[in-house]
């Protein structure tokens, strides 16, 4: 049983934020009920699951102290860079890993892989339709010519169009691999699209449907087609991984899942060996490899982030649930649904009406450990039609991992919230924006 003096001293708490007990109680039932279905216990033995394997891939690697003490220069005989690159590679079920403070973005991490294993004449698809922003200035069908795109060296971007419900279409995925297409690039998460995330048997079906098109081409080209994976804010939500899952390559972002919040910047590359090397070469040069890539004295916080990864991608998970629940229950139109199966850290919530949605991005900003007393107001953001709201208070600049919640401010005026670092403070940020729509009660949907 709770200790009644202790749940009365959080109730005070609650107080300190203008919060009433109606409010604190009204989300306190949200969480009993997820509770009753076992919604939260389901991501605890993930959780769970996921942080042993971790830590069997630490001992396996031979992680010590003695190495945390990092590289300069070249960084040429890292070995605590090449532990942690020989566990990273064990959890994510790779023959090899590419972990470096060097790659600032997921973006960046996708791109080494693009430069590194595309040639002139080849062909990318996309299996889940088009790109982000970013990337597709890397494909290059978002800017002038001779910038160092892909286009620029003749290498061809299709992208094969999702079904009405988001889910891939396997039979023009088919239609879509042909003599020159080299890679298939799978983005697993949502982003900042409507579509649910791809859980793994989405996912191993993309897959079996491009192994299978392998099968058809002729020659040497049928060996080389590649299976890439866009795993940012995916990683630990299942107990495996895309390359366990079929992928031939993985690429994700440190300020996202994998780096738990201590990262404080870096990305990393996973997968079959040859082609973690042509990735690397792309960072590095090529016959350097992975030779070099100094650690600066951050060999600690890398290795830190990746341990505490399953328990802070835990807290996300369980948070983006309850946010789920609360704000289904406040009539707002959520995905994924409470109940719902997620393959990322990624909750949108839809408001239909400007003045909830910047509610709730200033209670995630009221929430906040860093910068709580900032007020976000919506403003252009390059890329974007409409101006874009957008709230963080986070302990590394963009960290995704952290709690944030952002989106343009036009029909349907849908926020993308996500990460949450501790379980608590997602809560609380729920419960702040629960007391701002009861104030504003015009606002909240009919």
């Amino acid at each position: 049983m709770p200790d009644q003096d202790t749940s009365k001293d959080i109730g005070q708490l609650y107080a300190a934020w203008g919060l009433s007990p109606e409010t604190v109680q009204q989300v306190q039932q949200a969480e009993a009920r997820l509770n009753q279905r076992g919604r939260l216990r389901a991501v605890d033995q993930l959780r769970a699951y996921n942080q042993l394997k971790v830590l069997r891939a630490f001992q396996h690697a031979g992680i010590a102290e003695a190495y945390f003490g990092g590289s300069t220069g070249y960084g040429y005989g890292d070995e605590g860079r090449t532990r942690l690159e020989q566990a990273l590679a064990e959890i994510m079920g790779a023959e090899a890993a590419l972990l470096r403070l060097q790659i600032s973005t997921g973006t960046q991490a996708i791109s080494m892989c693009f430069f590194g294993i595309l040639r002139p004449g080849d062909e990318l698809v996309s299996a889940t339709g088009d790109v982000y922003d970013s990337l597709r200035t890397s494909i290059g069908h978002a800017q002038a010519q001779d910038e160092g795109s892909l286009r620029d060296f003749g290498i061809k971007f299709k992208k094969v169009a999702l079904r009405p419900d988001g889910s891939p279409d396997l039979a023009a995925l088919t239609r879509a691999i042909g003599p020159q297409t080299k890679m298939v690039l799978i983005q697993r998460s949502r982003g900042y699209a409507s579509r649910p995330a791809l859980g793994e048997a989405e996912f191993r079906a993309i897959c079996q449907t491009v192994q299978a098109a392998r099968q058809k081409l002729v020659g040497t080209r049928a060996g080389d087609l590649v299976i890439m994976a866009d795993n940012c804010y995916g990683e630990f939500t299942a107990r495996t991984e895309p390359c366990q899952w079929g992928a031939d390559l993985v690429a994700g972002s440190l300020i996202k899942n994998p780096g738990g919040g201590l990262a404080p910047t870096g990305g990393y590359v996973a997968g079959r060996e040859r082609l973690v090397d042509l990735a690397a070469a792309r960072l590095s040069a090529p016959g350097l490899n992975r030779e070099v890539g100094p650690t600066l004295g951050f060999t600690r916080q890398l290795t830190q982030g990746l341990y505490m990864s399953p328990h802070v991608v835990g807290e996300s998970l369980k948070g983006m649930i309850l946010a789920a629940e609360v704000l289904q229950e406040a009539g707002f139109e959520t995905s994924p649904g409470p109940d719902d199966a997620r393959g990322d850290i990624i909750q949108t919530v839809t408001f239909g009406q400007p003045e909830p949605m910047c509610a709730f991005c200033e209670a995630v900003q009221a929430a906040s450990p860093v910068d709580s007393f900032v007020t976000p107001v919506p403003g252009p953001m390059p890329g974007y039609e409409h101006d874009v709201i957008m709230a963080a208070g986070a302990f590394v600049s963009g960290s995704s991992v952290e709690l944030s919640a952002d989106g343009p401010l036009c029909p349907p005026y849908t926020a993308y919230m996500q990460g949450g670092l501790v379980y608590d403070q997602v809560k609380l940020a729920l419960m702040i924006a629960v007391e701002r729509f009861k104030n504003k009660r015009q606002h909240l949907p009919e």
